[in-house]
């Protein structure tokens, strides 16, 4: 038994070297935020005074176990969600590069992008012809807090980087948003709590090391209290397996969507549960929300793949049956829930 031991250590220990060596990252390959450390957002061309659109999206997250859709696409604009949700929807940020950010004549330009054109989709596929731009998504869970992913948000500086912007998603078919009111553009003043745990062991065996990985979120102060739009509330009583979910943000950067018919599948770890979520890169930080009584149950922070290659040579979506894959993780509430209001 200590020689088993000893070895499953020392095996351990070289995964660990593996995966922090300067060859890969240290942070989990299905983080589901837009961007990669090279992501094409951050090359944009030109200087800051007169930078250009970006051509194409960020580097896609890794393939992993789960997937970007579970059965049918559940995903609605802002205008095809019932009222209710789209008052949830109101209080919801998309976290932009200030790069991408311009101000003019009382009103905010955005630099995006067409899905079709940044993930090179086949024709039909879903939102191909919307504009895309946002590297992950926020909630208001107080009048200047903003609840997000840990790995969204990696230091101050990453922060006062960051335009925390209210409005982006079509209020009607066909409208596509290129700009929102300058009063709907937000900054960072400081970040409240911040946590990201990256044990490299953890993120290799999952629930063989306390639970799975560590705890991811991160709660923002904005440079003012926000205006029309209200602190939404979370669930203090813990979601149980089968807890009917739906989730709002802003998938690869896309204008804000609505997405249900979701269920809570495995409570088991620690700091997160994992869902059957209609989510892509770019819903990073976003609320999950208990469809009973539309209080946030968790912050969306990890999922599968987005899309796959076609035999035409383009890209699909990536679909499973419903009850297939891993499901999507989902940082707890009750983790953060005393820093919380």
């Amino acid at each position: 038994m200590k020689i088993l031991k000893t070895f499953l250590a020392l095996t351990a220990l070289a995964a660990a070297y593996a995966v922090l060596s300067p060859r890969s990252a240290s942070i989990p390959s299905d983080l589901r935020d837009a961007p990669g450390p090279s992501g094409a957002f951050d090359e944009l061309p030109g200087s800051a005074g007169a930078a250009a659109a970006p051509e194409a999206l960020p580097e896609r997250a890794e393939p992993s176990a789960g997937k970007s859709i579970y059965g049918e696409d559940d995903r609605l604009e802002y205008f095809e969600a019932p009222a209710d949700r789209r008052a949830l929807a109101d209080s919801v940020v998309s976290m932009w590069s200030s790069r991408w950010v311009r101000p003019e004549l009382g009103k905010a330009n955005l630099f995006v992008v067409s899905l079709k054109s940044a993930a090179d989709l086949c024709p039909g596929e879903r939102f191909a012809e919307q504009p895309a731009g946002a590297f992950c998504s926020g909630t208001l869970v107080g009048p200047d807090l903003v609840m997000t992913a840990g790995h969204c948000i990696t230091d101050e500086a990453k922060c006062a980087d960051t335009k925390f912007i209210f409005g982006f998603g079509l209020k009607k078919a066909g409208d596509y948003p290129s700009s929102v009111p300058e009063s709907e553009v937000y900054g960072c003043k400081r970040i409240v709590k911040r946590a990201l745990t990256t044990s490299t062991v953890g993120l290799l065996y999952h629930n063989f090391v306390n639970g799975g990985p560590g705890p991811d979120y991160a709660l923002i102060q904005l440079d003012r209290k926000a205006q029309n739009h209200k602190p939404l509330s979370v669930n203090r009583g813990g979601a149980a397996v089968g807890t009917p979910l739906f989730v709002i943000g802003h998938p690869v950067g896309l204008p804000v969507k609505v997405a249900g018919n979701a269920h809570v599948r495995d409570t088991a770890a620690k700091y997160f549960f994992l869902a059957d979520l209609d989510t892509f890169g770019g819903n990073s930080g976003s609320a999950v929300f208990n469809a009973r009584n539309n209080r946030i149950e968790g912050i969306l922070v990890r999922g599968g793949r987005d899309f796959i290659p076609s035999p035409a040579g383009c890209n699909i979506h990536y679909v499973l049956p419903q009850g297939g894959g891993k499901g999507e993780s989902v940082t707890k509430i009750e983790v953060l829930e005393k820093y919380i209001p």
